[in-house]
């Protein structure tokens, strides 16, 4: 069976490397809600209960409640500290957690010169290649889907913007393109 010649949906002539915020989507596989233990809607819970939340770096929703992340939920937060620890020069500066795929700001700042070299940034993908794979690593089995969504910010606006949507998509996660009840 051929399949379908996939559309690039990365910018021409653009060097992904370079320093910058960038706005990334990945999705799970089938849009399987694998990664919260209640999948099919944000349950607001109080604050000070033991359950994992999305992480530190992440959303806190405004109702000051957390949301309780699956097993595989919890290795798609542990893969977010792995890869920045990999890659010094980048940063998850914001990114949330949702039943079936995920949202995060990813900064690349490299160029810094480290033991007399000049530090070099790999590509955004090559980046999410290394966040699908250590979370395959973890669970065990792939969860994503093929590629992923990006988009370069451009401006302080589009920042703001997509930080809100970080913040704010646990809460209207019924009203999301990607909501799935399965």
């Amino acid at each position: 069976m051929d399949r379908p010649v996939r559309k690039d949906i990365r910018l021409g002539n653009y060097d992904y490397s370079r320093n910058g915020a960038y706005f990334v989507t990945i999705c799970t596989k089938d849009k399987m809600c694998i990664f919260w233990q209640n999948n099919d809607k944000y349950t607001a819970l109080k604050a000070d209960t033991d359950n994992p939340s999305v992480g530190a770096h992440s959303v806190r929703p405004r109702c000051e409640s957390k949301i309780r992340l699956s097993e595989f939920g919890i290795a798609v937060k542990k893969s977010f500290k792995t890869v920045a620890a990999y890659y010094p020069m980048i940063h998850f500066d914001r990114y949330v957690i949702m039943p079936n795929h995920i949202h995060a700001i990813i900064i690349i700042n490299a160029g810094d010169v480290i033991g007399g070299r000049t530090e070099c940034a790999p590509t955004l993908s090559q980046v999410i290649k290394n966040f699908k794979e250590n979370v395959t690593r973890n669970i065990g089995f792939s969860v994503w889907q093929r590629s992923f969504y990006d988009r370069i910010i451009r401006n302080e606006q589009e920042y703001r913007a997509f930080w809100e949507y970080i913040e704010t998509n646990p809460m209207t996660w019924e009203n999301d393109e990607l909501f799935s009840k399965e």
